[in-house]
């Protein structure tokens, strides 16, 4: 089969010929119809860490049809429609990962392929009402992102919520998750071009990060939040907590602005703020993210769609912060090199 393989010297993705996977007894073989482009596989093209002797095949999120279906399978056939969870090995503790868990894309293949083959607990019907494209996009943001909103978050229809970073896969879903759920939703960016895309996808309102009294100008437009959603960390990290309501709840999954400086402990603990550290998520919440996305008819907010040829090029553009929801790639074409 093709894939879409990492050149460990150039650390740009080729087109090569690699063996089909096999399936086992509790594997599906999917053919990928689309993925879709995180940051992860980004940090992993510009660290340039991975070393392996074999073909890497990066690739966490993916939809597709089933082909083939091994024999202990049970709830699904060949022809089904569906998505991929990546996040494997959670382990026991719904609480936090277990010591084995990994991200479909290494060291295990993912989806920068014409064909994957995986467990059949990690995949699950595609929603109906979605695209494969759209449905490619679901994998690793949404899954974040319901984590974050729900399960650290604790999330009540009754919440004010705050989404840092408008624009990337996870803050949208996060968005599209809370206003589905009639939350009143606020947002933050560093493009004022985002912040009124977002309230047209039905955010209350939003501030520019670079701005000064940012935290100012969002605390005239509410009485304080009960969760915030932030993936940057950094110095302002010091304001969110200023802007909490009592009770209120922190769901961080990442750190885009750096290292958190200058925190008043006074304000965590007079107003019982809880901070919680939150990354991908278990088995269970893939499932009830992909329902909700059903129940509610959510559409992912997707930004462009690349050809496999153009793929170096989609993580340029997502080097470049460019993008408004998810980077996809089909991948029904495997004729050219890159």
């Amino acid at each position: 089969m093709k894939a879409i393989v990492l050149n460990q010297k150039t650390y740009k993705l080729e087109i090569k010929d690699v063996d089909k996977p096999i399936i086992s007894r509790s594997t599906v073989l999917v053919k990928l119809v689309a993925t879709s482009l995180n940051h992860h596989e980004l940090w992993t093209l510009k660290e340039k860490e991975l070393r392996n002797d074999s073909n890497i095949i990066l690739g966490s999120d993916g939809a597709g049809i089933i082909m083939n279906v091994g024999a202990d399978v049970k709830g699904l056939k060949k022809g089904d429609e569906v998505v991929i969870n990546p996040s494997l090995n959670w382990g026991t503790n719904n609480k936090v990962q277990g010591k084995n868990y990994e991200i479909l894309g290494f060291p295990k293949h993912g989806t920068f392929a014409e064909f994957i083959a995986i467990n059949h607990q990690y995949v699950c019907h595609k929603p109906v009402h979605l695209s494969f494209q759209e449905a490619a996009a679901l994998p690793l943001a949404g899954l974040t992102a319901y984590r974050a909103l729900f399960t650290r978050g604790e999330f009540e229809n009754s919440n004010r919520i705050l989404v840092t970073g408008i624009g990337g896969g996870v803050a949208l879903f996060a968005l599209s998750f809370a206003v589905a759920l009639g939350a009143e939703v606020y947002v933050t960016s560093g493009n004022d071009h985002k912040i009124l895309k977002a309230i047209e996808l039905g955010a209350k309102g939003g501030v520019n990060y670079k701005d000064s009294d940012w935290s100012v100008k969002l605390l005239k437009m509410t009485k304080g939040f009960d969760v915030i959603v932030d993936s940057a960390a950094g110095k302002g990290f010091k304001e969110l907590t200023e802007m909490t309501n009592p009770g209120a709840r922190i769901a961080l999954f990442g750190r885009t602005a750096g290292n958190i400086q200058n925190l008043n402990p006074s304000i965590i603990f007079w107003k019982q703020i809880s901070i919680h550290g939150t990354t991908m998520g278990n088995n269970e919440e893939f499932k009830k993210m992909v329902d909700l996305i059903s129940s509610e008819k959510i559409h992912p907010v997707i930004d462009s769609i690349y050809s496999i040829q153009e793929i170096n090029l989609a993580f340029d553009k997502m080097a470049k912060g460019e993008q408004f929801g998810k980077i996809v790639i089909n991948m029904d074409k495997f004729n050219n090199e890159i």
